[in-house]
């Protein structure tokens, strides 16, 4: 599922930033062009995310998280309009970059979603979500000092 629509790009930024979704020049946006790129970006999203947090992410509509990864979708997704049809600026490219450093320090743990947490019963409020941590680990180490001592 994306994260963003086609009313969400014209909403952000107007009907006008859809003459990168025009594939024949006829004035008419078309809808499944639209629709894959938006579909695209929010794959492209998924993996930087899902580093930190379990997919399928469910944010409900309003959240902070859910505008931000909006904004994320749909500058990724009017990037990849502009690219495939040739008519990308520097304001295009900028937004992506932009969008994809964010989405890397997600990804590094630097920056968060602030996902609202699973509801306390008692008291009825959301307890805030931190990012999963990165954990490393593996089998003992085979050359220790002590091993290694005497050779």
């Amino acid at each position: 599922m994306a994260y963003a629509t086609q009313d969400d790009i014209i909403t952000l930024y107007s009907e006008d930033a859809l003459y990168v979704a025009d594939r024949d020049g006829d004035g008419v946006v078309e809808a499944d062009a639209v629709a894959r790129a938006l579909t695209s970006a929010s794959g492209e999203i998924d993996s930087y995310i899902g580093v930190r947090y379990g997919l399928p992410l469910v944010v409900a509509e309003g959240d902070a998280a859910s505008e931000l990864l909006k904004q994320f979708c749909v500058d990724i997704a009017i990037y990849r309009l502009a690219l495939a049809r040739d008519v990308l600026s520097e304001e295009h490219r900028r937004r992506y970059e932009d969008t994809i450093k964010h989405l890397d320090k997600i990804a590094k743990g630097t920056a968060s979603l602030n996902l609202p947490g699973p509801v306390d019963p008692d008291t009825g409020e959301a307890t805030q979500t931190s990012p999963r941590p990165i954990v490393a680990g593996g089998p003992a180490r085979e050359f220790t000092r002590g091993k290694m001592r005497g050779l």
